[in-house]
C-alpha cells in the first residue's frame, strides 16, 4: 500500500473518531478516502486489521464506556448517544468487546479508575476483539 493511500484511509479514520455518533456508512467513509466502497474496505482491514465497522463500533464502545462509569444515563440512552440505532446489536457488540453486559458494566463500582488520569483510563478500558 503506497503512502498516499494511507494519508486517504487516515483521514476516513479520522472521520470515524470524530463524527463516530453521526450515521456513517461505508459509502461514505469510502468517499472521504476518495476511494471505491470495495477497495476501501479492503484497504482499511489491510492498515488497521479490522473492517472499517468493526473499527466504528469498537470507537462507540469505547465512548459507551466512559458515559455508563458516569452512571446518569440509561443504558438506552448511551446506545442512542454514541450512534448505535439498535440496542440488541449495541448489546451485543458491548458484550463481545468488553466481557460484561452494558447493564452489568453500568451497574459496578468504577472507583479503581477514579484518581487515574482520564488519558490512561482510556488506554487501559480501550475495547480489545479477542
Amino acid at each position: 500500500m503506497n503512502r498516499e493511500d494511507l494519508v486517504r484511509l487516515r483521514k476516513a479514520r479520522d472521520r470515524m473518531d470524530r463524527e463516530y455518533a453521526e450515521p456513517l456508512d461505508v459509502a461514505a467513509l469510502a468517499s472521504t478516502a476518495l476511494m471505491s466502497t470495495g477497495h476501501f474496505q479492503r484497504s482499511f482491514r489491510e492498515a488497521y486489521g479490522e473492517t472499517p465497522y468493526g473499527y466504528l463500533m469498537t470507537r462507540r464502545v469505547e465512548r459507551a464506556k466512559t458515559l455508563l462509569r458516569r452512571g446518569d444515563l440509561t443504558v438506552t440512552e448511551v446506545c442512542m448517544a454514541v450512534g448505535c440505532t439498535s440496542l440488541g446489536s449495541f448489546s451485543a457488540r458491548f458484550t463481545e468487546l468488553v466481557g460484561e453486559t452494558p447493564s452489568s458494566y453500568r451497574a459496578r463500582s468504577h472507583e479503581e479508575s477514579a484518581e487515574i488520569p482520564p488519558c490512561v483510563v482510556r488506554a487501559y478500558t480501550r475495547p480489545r476483539r479477542t
